[in-house]
């Protein structure tokens, strides 16, 4: 009798060097989304643009990339991920060089969508890829990349700014010279998705989430909002709160809250990457809420350091809770599906820190600054709350699976 046949596997042997180089440039474009917040205050002074286009300038860019996220979410399941990345890592060199001349607010308006459309474009095929080359590090490393691109550009950039000369300037060249390193670098990548015919039917607005992902994501919507709409209102009014509860002008100063939360999160995606996706949510979410009180109570007492303990905390909520709801859905979809996916949940994601962040910007402008801070605080706890609840009634072997340590 002829021996039974073996199921080929579902996932290739792991591929590290092309899930570093993914990583990596995962980073560089989410250092790139954040380097232009500590120039935003300087821009403001500078241009004379009220708080309300402060905010939509972070907005454009998140609005952009929303819309060709649901155009060109699914494309590298069709053409393949290096054809796209490469296309992406185009258009944010195109978006540095447009900084770099921009000197009044529609200059760093089209910049800014420019960049949205680029990052849109690569998001999710960069999220794929990472999949595609590491089933079981993938997730957690397509959670990290995020969290210390958007930290440590905010830094960079504060830093530099505050420092360096050409403080209007040289962050962006630093990151034209690295985008155009990793360009060359992407042609030594093997390719991890087999090209398939239907890419311009691919390109219809739509959101991709199978059947069996729907239940799942519901119950951890609310963990990613509250999260992102946090890290949206940092990335925009963060300095700005800052100089205002400290009374320090001073760039660097600022974006410490911008760098802290992600960079906490970070953190906390590695220490709890071994844990099941529903406790990650689990203590996300309570962190999120702890934090919130630490953040708060620092506006109120004028206290730079209870601000920044309480948004450390926030930032140990803040990755959990991103890596718990992305181990959650994320091994749930076929390979085909992998990419429409990854762009419905950054879908999730962005449209949290956005159009959050654009109400406070408007708040902001007719209220004041720190009334809307409590409001937006008080909701993000609000909504860590209910994710809490919705973790704790989810079924223990419904909450995703358990990838192995890194």
């Amino acid at each position: 009798m002829s021996p039974p046949s073996v199921a080929p596997a579902a996932y290739p042997a792991p591929r590290l060097g092309t899930l570093t180089y993914y990583a990596l440039l995962m980073v560089t474009f989410l250092a790139a989304s954040s380097a232009p917040t500590p120039l935003y205050r300087p821009y403001q002074l500078a241009w004379g643009f009220s708080t309300t286009w402060l905010t939509l300038v972070f907005a454009s860019y998140v609005f952009a990339l929303l819309l060709t996220l649901l155009v060109s979410g699914s494309l590298s399941d069709y053409l393949g991920r290096r054809p796209v990345v490469a296309l992406a890592i185009l258009g944010e060199i195109a978006a540095m060089l447009v900084f770099l001349a921009a000197d009044d607010l529609a200059w760093l308006l089209a910049a800014r969508m420019l960049q949205g459309v680029a990052t849109g474009v690569v998001t999710s095929a960069l999220a794929a890829a990472m999949l595609d080359s590491d089933h079981q590090r993938g997730p957690v490393v397509a959670s990290i990349a995020p969290l210390y691109g958007m930290g440590f550009g905010a830094l960079i950039a504060g830093a530099l700014v505050t420092y360096a000369p050409a403080p209007m300037h040289l962050i962006y060249w630093l990151l034209l010279v690295i985008l155009c390193v990793q360009g060359v670098w992407l042609m030594r990548i093997p390719e991890t998705a087999a090209r398939r015919a239907g890419a311009l039917g691919a390109l219809r607005p739509r959101i991709g989430i199978p059947p069996a992902v729907r239940g799942p994501l519901l119950r951890v919507v609310p963990a990613v909002v509250s999260s992102w709409a946090l890290g949206g209102f940092s990335l925009s009014l963060g300095p700005t709160l800052i100089e205002r509860v400290s009374g320090i002008h001073n760039p660097m100063v600022g974006c410490l809250i911008t760098f802290l939360l992600p960079f906490i999160g970070g953190i906390s995606v590695l220490t709890l990457r071994a844990r099941p996706p529903r406790s990650a949510v689990m203590i996300g979410t309570a962190c999120l809420m702890l934090g919130m009180g630490g953040l708060l109570a620092g506006v109120s007492s004028d206290s730079v350091a209870v601000l920044l303990a309480g948004t450390a905390v926030a930032g140990i909520g803040f990755g959990a809770a991103f890596m718990g709801a992305m181990r959650t859905v994320m091994p749930l979809a076929p390979p085909t599906q992998r990419s429409a996916l990854m762009a419905a949940f950054y879908t999730i994601c962005y449209l949290s820190a956005s159009l959050l962040s654009l109400a406070a910007g408007v708040a902001t402008q007719h209220l004041g600054l720190l009334p809307t801070t409590y409001a937006y605080g008080t909701l993000v706890a609000l909504l860590s709350l209910t994710a809490l609840i919705a973790a704790l009634a989810a079924p223990r072997g419904d909450a995703g699976c358990s990838p192995r340590p890194v």
